[in-house]
């Protein structure tokens, strides 16, 4: 009994970070300082939105760019946008002739962040589509010259649809390119018991829960669930 009390402290120590004062301290001295005036601006903008929630967080987006850069990327998707502070992130990180195609349903949100985009000047660098995104992936894969071209992709939408995501951006993935999943984690209740879910969080939940198994069943990709903002998981394509 004692050896598995100490085996689940260890567990702990290792774990997600457990306290709201720890997590504030790494956002206060290694993200916020290095965060582009232009995504505090966006950042700031978003917080009033009612919906403030959806914004990819800005530790995860950290991560995100150091990828963008370590890989190169040039051409990318992204796959729910929101007003736009990934997709911000992405086109002040990529090269002046990089290509985004941004996927989003709801172009008002979108707008919100646009003239922030504006005035950093990467706006050239996004071809924004107001659609579902299957059907414009589906359009992509039927021209042979995209597949495998792409760099990155980052997804941060329907999380039922993660699964046809994924095939689909695999196609569309250079070997090696990096696509990322947010919310895999879900506020942490994939390890809640069922029971003790809201309900309004049950169906993500097991949405989630599915893919993540999905994930690590898959042999065509290498994988880290890594426990920032809302839980993202990087998959590289091999």
């Amino acid at each position: 009994m004692e050896d598995k009390a100490k085996a689940t402290t260890s567990l702990l120590d290792k774990g997600l970070l457990q306290t709201a004062e720890l997590y504030q301290y790494i956002l206060e001295t290694s993200v916020y300082p290095l965060e582009s005036e232009f995504l505090k601006e966006l950042r700031a903008i978003t917080s009033n939105h009612p919906r403030a929630y959806m914004a990819t967080a800005p530790d995860a987006g950290q991560l995100m760019a150091m990828l963008l850069m370590l890989v190169n990327a040039k051409k990318t998707i992204e796959i729910g946008v929101f007003t736009g502070y990934s997709l911000l992130l992405t086109a002040l990180t990529i090269p002046d002739d990089g290509k985004i195609t941004a996927i989003d349903l709801d172009r008002s949100s979108y707008e919100i962040g646009l003239p922030v985009i504006e005035k950093a000047g990467v706006k050239h660098k996004i071809n924004f589509i107001e659609s579902e995104a299957l059907p414009v992936l589906d359009k992509l894969l039927e021209d042979p010259d995209n597949h495998g071209t792409f760099d990155f992709a980052f997804v941060d939408a329907d999380k039922a649809n993660y699964a046809n995501y994924h095939e689909k951006l695999l196609v569309l993935l250079k070997p090696s390119g990096i696509v990322i999943y947010d919310n895999t984690l879900w506020g942490g209740t994939v390890a809640m018991p069922e029971g003790s879910v809201p309900a309004d969080r049950l169906a993500t939940r097991n949405a989630a829960l599915e893919f993540n198994k999905y994930l690590a069943a898959d042999t065509r990709v290498q994988i880290s669930q890594v426990a920032l903002g809302d839980g993202i998981t990087i998959c590289r394509r091999l």
